[in-house]
Formats: C-alpha cells, structure tokens, sequence
C-alpha cells in the first residue's frame, strides 16, 4: 500500500508505544533501505531510499510503502549504477531534493522509535551511517540526535546479523542468497530499495518460525543480543583470517 508522508507521520503519531517486552516475531517493523552513489559512508549520497511499515499479522500487499527518489548532487559512480540503474540524469531530472527527502526520511524513523518500532535494514551498519552522513551533510539534525532529545534508545533489526548468528551455512550471505535460503519470495527486482526492504522485513518470519532464539527475542534484549552476536562473527572472523594469512580489520556494529 502505498503511503503519502503525511499518512505515514498520521498513523505513527496515533499508534500506542509497543511495549519492550514485545517480542521480535511479534513486533511492528519499519524496513529501511538505501541506494547510493557509491559505497563510501562519508562521501556517497542516497539517490534512492524506501521506508516499509509491516504491522503484525498483515501480508506485504498492506504495507505502508514510502519511497523516494534523491538528487545526490554529485555524480554517481558506474559501478553503482550498472547495479541501482540510475544515472545522473535520470536523479538530476526525476530526483527530490535532499534537504525535504532526507528530513522525511527522519521524520518517520524517529516517530516509530519513539513507538518502539525497529528499523530494520539488511546490513544495518551501511545503511545507517548512509543517513546520518547525509542528514549531516545537508545541515540536518540526525537520527541520533533527534531520539537524544526525548532520550529514546536506537531500536534496530539487522537480519544479517541474526542469520550468522543463527545459521551456520557455508556461501554468500547477500540479500538475494538469504531469501532463497529462508524461502522468502522477492516481490520485485533486487537492487530496487522498495523490492529489498520488503524481501528483508519478511525474513523475520521465517526465522522466528526456524529458530526459538530469534522468536523468543524481545525489543528489550534486541541491540545487546545483536552487539554480541556480530562480536562473536567478528572474533570467528579475525581468527580465521589469520590462520589463512589474510588480512582483516575488525569492525563495529551499531
């Protein structure tokens, strides 16, 4: 279903707080996802973004879909648009400018936080520092910085995390590969913010389903459970690197 920002900051604004005790399986999901002129954190822009709103018990037909395009204003490098298919004139013709689209963006993440309501995005980590740096760039308050002035905490889903945690599979863990593993049917092509958000919303259920640690995990346990599972990936990650005498630099979730 598609959503104008206005139903979407209406409905949100009007929702009870989900209580911390809700658990994963259970819970309203705001699906997130960028695509950017490049993968660079601290220099690329968003071109692309989608905000998808599942609420328990709804099929993806009845999502709130919100997607935008942006003018980055920057050029956007080849090998990003041989995957997203943008080019600089299709953003520059058809994209919003950055300073509404961005604060819209933030806009509803910061009101389904203040819900209890997690963000969810298939290697988190990108897409977060993605808006921030972009919030930051056009001279906008972050994410961050808006939930500090209610003191709300970063509620935060990233089924990556929670399927290298959870499955111990041998081969690529891209958004495409762990659908088809998980059974999750794409609606849409991948590489297209609004077909990736919903395939990575609707792998909740089936990993709720499969595995009792993810549907017994609650809001309250969501960001400690998951720092510490990228942790453990982490160490498994530098020790085998070194055994096989590659290089590694450790990172951080968020």
């Amino acid at each position: 279903m598609s959503w104008t920002i206005s139903t979407a900051i209406q409905t949100l604004e009007q929702l009870p707080e989900q209580p911390l005790t809700t658990t994963l399986a259970n819970s309203a999901l705001l699906g997130f996802d960028t695509e950017t002129t490049g993968i660079d954190t601290d220099s690329d822009a968003i071109c692309s973004a989608t905000l998808v709103c599942k609420f328990p018990d709804t099929s993806w037909q009845d999502y709130g879909v919100l997607p935008w395009i942006i003018n980055p204003h920057q050029p956007i490098d080849p090998r990003a648009s041989a995957v997203n298919g943008f080019t600089d004139e299709y953003l520059q013709t058809h994209g919003r400018e950055p300073e509404q689209a961005l604060d819209e963006i933030a806009t509803v993440i910061t009101l389904a936080q203040r819900k209890h309501i997690p963000l969810l995005a298939y290697n988190a980590p990108f897409d977060f520092a993605m808006i921030e740096h972009n919030l930051k760039r056009w001279g906008l308050p972050t994410i961050q910085q808006r939930l500090e002035q209610t003191s709300d905490m970063l509620l935060v889903v990233d089924p990556l995390v929670l399927d290298r945690a959870i499955s111990h599979r041998s081969g690529k863990r891209t958004l495409s590969a762990t659908t088809y593993y998980y059974g999750v049917v794409p609606h849409g092509d991948f590489h297209d913010a609004t077909a990736d958000t919903i395939a990575a919303v609707e792998l909740i259920e089936p990993m709720a389903r499969l595995f009792p640690q993810i549907s017994n995990l609650t809001l309250e346990q969501l960001m400690t459970w998951q720092r510490n599972a990228h942790a453990q990936q982490q160490e498994s990650y530098m020790q085998w690197a070194a055994k096989n005498g590659k290089r590694a630099w450790r990172s951080n979730w968020l």
